[in-house]
């Protein structure tokens, strides 16, 4: 058997990252072979991921790749099990990785056909082996849930602990670039679900319609009733509630608040029109004014990318589930 010199264990040590005892074992098992030490590495790696399979993965990054010119975006959701390695240089690394190669080599449908692809960072190395062995090396449960592409130009945003990110497509927006990541800032910031009014699930606006409808006659009832109650007692003087320092007839106040209850009723069908809007604004990010209003003075998405020449076509927001 070949002597196994500390040097050749401090060298293993530093191409995989693993324990001095278990490079030297590896080493002796291959009898001093630097590349079957490597691959019988892997091979006991692949055992502890299988043991890991059971592990639950509650944390993780969400990578993000977005180029307006030529136009491509790719989202990568890499899970793992713990907030520290989430934040590992290696692990951003190959999240980065990950989501380059989505981009720029010929796409992938699934997670294992992108995993087999070359590593952009790593010659010689596929997806797989650089997943592999960062996963030996760290001894964490790492799953890819969720690969996405856009062929078209992109912008891109994800947030500094890659927990939320956002790929928005769009046409024209070379002259309008950082109008388009600040959309996607917005989007993450507002989590919109859908880009237009006539997007939103009609069945969710028929159930709003109805919740509206039973709260107007609710109010307008209360309202109703308080005022006839108010006159079936003696007149007298009260604060006004629109002018505090003042005082007002009760009976006045109340007569007041019946036409206000009458006008619910007549009126209603407009005012839960009006009062849907609200409804759309908080889901549609086209009729949402931008989230930073110091820069963008109250504008809606719609009317600032209207204003740029340019046409949002698609936005993909992901967020990590909360634990």
């Amino acid at each position: 058997m070949a002597a196994i010199t500390a040097s050749a264990v401090k060298e293993l040590r530093e191409k995989t990252g693993l324990p001095m005892m278990d490079c030297k074992q590896a080493l002796s098992q291959a009898n001093g072979d630097m590349e079957k030490a490597i691959e019988e590495l892997r091979i006991r790696g692949k055992k502890v991921q299988e043991k890991q399979s059971s592990r639950s993965t509650s944390t993780g990054r969400i990578g993000v790749f977005a180029e307006i010119d030529p136009g491509v975006g790719t989202l990568i959701d890499l899970r793992c099990e713990t907030a520290p390695v989430a934040n590992n240089e290696h692990f951003i690394a190959l999240v980065n990785d990950l989501a380059h190669q989505l981009a720029k080599g010929p796409g992938a449908a699934t997670s294992d056909e992108l995993l087999a692809q070359p590593s952009p960072s790593q010659k010689g190395t596929t997806l797989r082996q650089q997943f592999d062995d960062l996963n030996n090396r760290i001894r964490e449960k790492f799953v890819l849930e969720r690969i996405a592409k856009i062929q078209g130009s992109c912008a891109g945003y994800a947030h500094h602990n890659g927990a939320v990110a956002v790929l928005l497509q769009v046409e024209n927006g070379a002259a309008s670039a950082e109008l388009a990541r600040d959309i996607c800032m917005h989007i993450a910031a507002m989590r919109p679900t859908v880009l237009h009014k006539d997007e939103v699930d009609s069945a969710a606006v028929e159930k709003e319609r109805s919740v509206l409808d039973q709260q107007m006659t609710q109010e307008a009832e209360s309202v109703k009733a308080e005022a006839e109650r108010v006159l079936a007692l003696p007149d007298q003087q009260i604060q006004d509630p629109n002018n505090l320092e003042k005082m007002t007839s009760s009976h006045g106040r109340a007569r007041a608040d019946l036409k206000k209850a009458e006008g619910l009723a007549k009126n209603k069908s407009k005012v839960i029109e009006g009062r849907l809007n609200l409804f759309y604004v908080e889901r549609c990010l086209m009729e949402q004014p931008h989230a930073n209003a110091g820069k963008y003075a109250g504008k809606t998405i719609g009317e600032l990318a209207k204003l740029a020449g340019m046409k949002i076509v698609k936005f993909i927001h992901w967020e990590l589930p909360k634990e």
